[in-house]
């Protein structure tokens, strides 16, 4: 079902932007620097593609769930997106798990404090 992988990716992407916006982890409490950070870390991504793929390290596979686009030789329509996403899902779980640690270290003190 051709499709079905960026599909995927993209009800996953909004699956962690929901997240982001109820926590307002990333994207919905800094949106110019979440955007700048995906862009980045999606080029850096792609362009180490670019490498593997002229070096003969990554190949694309034959896969009935790929649109069937190439951007380049070896290279679907899909990486990108799921680039973006992968970057995406790295920069809220950071986020969440800075969130985290700091609220804990702060009941911490508190009950240090008593």
């Amino acid at each position: 079902m051709p499709g079905l992988y960026l599909a995927a990716i993209l009800v996953s992407a909004a699956g962690v932007a929901l997240l982001d916006r109820r926590w307002r982890l990333a994207a919905w409490a800094t949106p110019g620097r979440a955007a700048a950070a995906v862009a980045i870390g999606t080029a850096f991504f792609v362009a180490w593609d670019a490498v593997g793929i002229a070096t003969g390290v990554f190949v694309k596979g034959d896969s009935p769930l790929l649109i069937g686009i190439d951007l380049a030789p070896h290279l679907p329509l899909e990486e990108p997106f799921f680039l973006a996403f992968l970057c995406y899902l790295a920069l809220v779980l950071h986020a969440g798990a800075v969130r985290v640690l700091s609220r804990r270290a702060q009941r911490l003190d508190r009950q240090e404090a008593t």
